[in-house]
């Protein structure tokens, strides 16, 4: 029912639709920023399982490998 009275008034609906928008460019400018949450960077998690391996060969055969291939990641 709502939609055929927005139908029949096409000019209407472009009135509206153009209120909405400028009234979110305006309140857009008036928002501050301090208000919004600091963004932190993703974070990467990577397991990886030898069976039967010591910590030395882990770390040579797996963890070694999977850092140098993820470049900009320390350790």
């Amino acid at each position: 029912m709502i939609a055929k009275f927005f139908v029949d008034r096409p000019v209407f609906a472009w009135v509206i639709s153009i209120v909405i928008v400028i009234g979110g460019l305006v309140s857009l400018y008036t928002l501050p920023i301090e208000s919004s949450p600091q963004i932190t960077p993703p974070t990467v998690v990577v397991s990886a399982f030898y069976p039967g391996a010591d910590a030395q060969t882990v770390m040579e055969c797996v963890a070694t490998p999977i850092e140098q291939q993820m470049s900009g990641i320390p350790d």
